[in-house]
């Protein structure tokens, strides 16, 4: 009596499945790497750039504050505080 298939499985099947599951897990063993382009870099900083300067507001209130009370303060404005305005509106402008 020969008997082909044991509960409806053939064994020779089973082993030959078993030797190319493990072939293919040893080729997919390799290492993953990936690569960014400048372009791609770049565009990822410009993105984080814009987030940033949306997420700031366009008036710091602190510093709007400070200066309307030193240019409410008479003892503030005086020659030397003159001077320095002008020379640093002019180099602003100029590049002096």
């Amino acid at each position: 009596m020969m008997i082909d298939k044991l509960g409806g499985l053939n064994p020779l099947t089973n082993v030959q499945n078993t030797h190319r599951t493990t072939a293919k897990s040893t080729v997919s063993a390799g290492v993953d790497s990936i690569s960014v382009s400048k372009e791609a870099q770049e565009m990822a900083e410009a993105y984080y750039l814009s987030e940033v300067a949306a997420e700031t507001p366009d008036v710091r209130e602190d510093l709007v504050a400070q200066v309307k009370a030193k240019i409410q303060d008479p003892a503030y404005i005086n020659d030397i505080v003159i001077d320095s305005v002008a020379d640093k509106i002019l180099e602003s402008y100029f590049g002096l």
